[in-house]
């Protein structure tokens, strides 16, 4: 793959739950405001790596790797480097909907607020902005004050995606973020997705090969902690190099 725009790069990642390796050797360069759709059996490795790009293994006891783990060609693991700071310009979708049991408004100002942002004007517009982002806006507009905890399954997601834009991310990590959620409103992410990668780079899990197949432009496929093969998702998907990989998508096993 030409290496052009590289956003996200691991060089030689090992990565350890105490004595259990969960990733081995990875090496890959993702590519600036593409979606990259991380593909694989339960348990391969896939949220692990995800995880690692916000340093949210870091709050599990016992982790270590080795390896670089850099966003703009700069190690993220430095020791003068802010988690904070970094999860400030890494947001995280999770698979099931986290809201928080306040407002509407609450749920999305709540990042800027943790950033300084005080100012009622300046909160207003980037709520509205957020929720205009995650196409939620004219669903809640008149209800912002409302519990947010009472919106629908998809509209909490949206939410949260808000929430996770909100603070102005370069990046957005989504862990299976339609996975709990019906036909309908899969779609509406899915559509989400395809509009956000115009100012953002996404890195998506998904045990749903036929989504990974729509909503991504590369495709990584993980097996027991390893990468066996990343390319773009039209090449993986027809004309995969390793047979493992073909295997996987062709229901072989998995």
């Amino acid at each position: 793959m030409v290496r052009t725009n590289v956003k996200m790069e691991m060089r030689a990642v090992n990565f350890y739950y105490g004595n259990t390796q969960a990733l081995f050797d990875v090496s890959i360069a993702i590519p600036e405001k593409r979606v990259t759709a991380l593909i694989g059996p339960s348990g391969c490795g896939k949220s692990t790596f995800l995880r690692m790009f916000n340093r949210m293994n870091d709050i599990i006891d016992g982790t270590n790797h080795t390896g670089e783990v850099m966003i703009d060609g700069e190690s993220i693991y430095q020791n003068n480097n802010s988690s904070a700071e970094l999860r400030k310009k890494v947001g995280m979708v999770f698979q099931k909907s986290n809201p928080f049991p306040k407002s509407i408004f609450e749920n999305v100002a709540y990042g800027p607020k943790i950033h300084g942002i005080k100012e009622r004007t300046q909160l207003q517009e980037i709520v509205e902005n957020s929720l205009k982002a995650a196409a939620l806006w004219e669903e809640v507009k008149d209800r912002l004050n409302k519990n947010a905890t009472n919106l629908s399954g998809g509209q909490q997601q949206r939410l949260c995606i808000a929430r996770a834009l909100a603070v102005e991310p370069d990046i957005l990590l989504m862990d299976e973020p339609a996975s709990a959620l019906d036909p309908k409103s899969t779609t509406r992410i899915e559509n989400l997705i395809s509009e956000l990668q115009k100012n953002y780079t996404i890195v998506i899990v998904t045990h749903n090969m036929q989504q990974a197949a729509r909503v991504s432009n590369y495709t990584a496929f993980f097996y027991e902690g390893h990468l066996v093969e990343f390319d773009k998702t039209n090449k993986i998907f027809t004309t995969p190099i390793k047979q493992q990989t073909e295997d996987y998508i062709t229901g072989r096993f998995g």
